[in-house]
């Protein structure tokens, strides 16, 4: 039987050297706080040694964030900790615990961020071809109608707010519809595959002319509400908006304004703020959203690009230091 077909583990995210003065120490690694066997093996295959947690354990692959007070205290009093791993390519639900070691070089830090972006930017792609094609209205439609809405992605301006893996992966997934992008990002570096890279104080010029708005920024205290009432309304009232980063860097209540006043065409979430989003919230009634529920990645989608991500940083940690997905305490991704 041929092997079941995987997404890409790891997209536009290189292996990073760790200097040896930062360098974690070899020793046991603990799968905390439950160990599923897919993590395991994972290590196991680097060639690492999987422990309970005792003085000795010199890594931890941590798999849940709704245990983050958890790994605070672990790591308050086991300071021979010196890498660990975290599940999730955004790394804002362990903001207070990376706080106390932004000024500090141990432990290291990695995430999965990369890992997870070809479902990601997949479903980005999904939200914006269906709300171009006009589909919220269409799948509630009960009579068949005479009014031709609807427009193609293809040859349209594509607006990308963050430079990762997910913004380098759904490029890849445009080339076919022959779109022009741009990408907005902190850095003056020019991205691959993108006809302009504008730098962040650049956004509000480029948001005129965008006919469709991704937002897969990463979300901090400063990209807090990037998209608010005048972001809004600087768009095309053609133009659809598509967030699969973090619902927190959308002003909800801004956004629902610009819906209900016919500002922008339409928007696909997958992440809102606050989330879930509460039953009877105006948005679960708007005719020109889609919500879907932070699925972008499922659990069998994800579980194993981790574990890939898992068996790549255990072989880094035992050999020469090239992390993949190195995370900055101070800048919180």
């Amino acid at each position: 039987m041929p092997a079941s077909p995987q997404h890409q583990s790891v997209v536009a995210r290189p292996a990073e050297q760790i200097s040896s003065d930062r360098r974690p120490t070899p020793g046991p690694i603990a799968v905390m706080p439950e160990s599923p066997a897919i993590f395991v093996d994972a290590i196991r295959a680097a060639g690492g040694e999987v422990a309970e947690f005792s003085a000795e354990t010199r890594g931890v692959v941590w798999l849940s964030s709704q245990g983050a007070s958890q790994l605070t205290e672990l790591l308050e009093q086991n300071p021979q900790v010196e890498w660990v791993q975290l599940p999730w390519a955004g790394v804002d639900a362990f903001a207070d615990v990376l706080a106390p070691y932004a000024e500090t070089s141990r432990p290291l830090w990695t995430s999965a961020k990369g890992a997870y972006s070809q479902p990601v930017a997949e479903h980005a792609l999904a939200l914006a071809l269906a709300l171009l094609r006009v589909l919220p209205k269409r799948v509630i439609a009960t009579s068949w109608s005479t009014v031709p809405e609807g427009i193609s992605l293809f040859g349209l301006n594509v607006l990308i707010v963050g430079a990762g893996g997910i913004a380098i992966e759904l490029i890849r997934m445009l080339q076919p519809f022959n779109v022009h992008i741009t990408v907005v990002r902190r850095s003056t570096e020019p991205v691959n595959g993108a006809e302009r890279t504008l730098t962040s104080d650049q956004l509000h010029g480029a948001l005129p002319e965008a006919d469709v708005v991704v937002i897969a920024a990463a979300f901090t205290e400063g990209t807090r509400n990037l998209i608010g009432a005048e972001e809004l309304a600087a768009m095309k009232d053609t133009a659809v908006l598509v967030n699969i980063a973090r619902g927190g860097l959308v002003d909800t209540d801004a956004l629902t304004s610009a819906l209900a006043s016919g500002a922008i065409a339409g928007a696909g979430l997958d992440v809102t703020a606050p989330e879930p989003l509460p039953d009877g919230h105006p948005l679960w009634n708007e005719p020109r959203v889609i919500i879907t529920p932070h699925s972008a990645d499922t659990p069998d989608m994800t579980a194993p690009l981790l574990a890939e991500r898992i068996r790549t940083n255990v072989e880094a940690f035992l050999g020469d230091g090239h992390f993949v997905g190195v995370v900055d305490p101070a800048a919180g991704y």
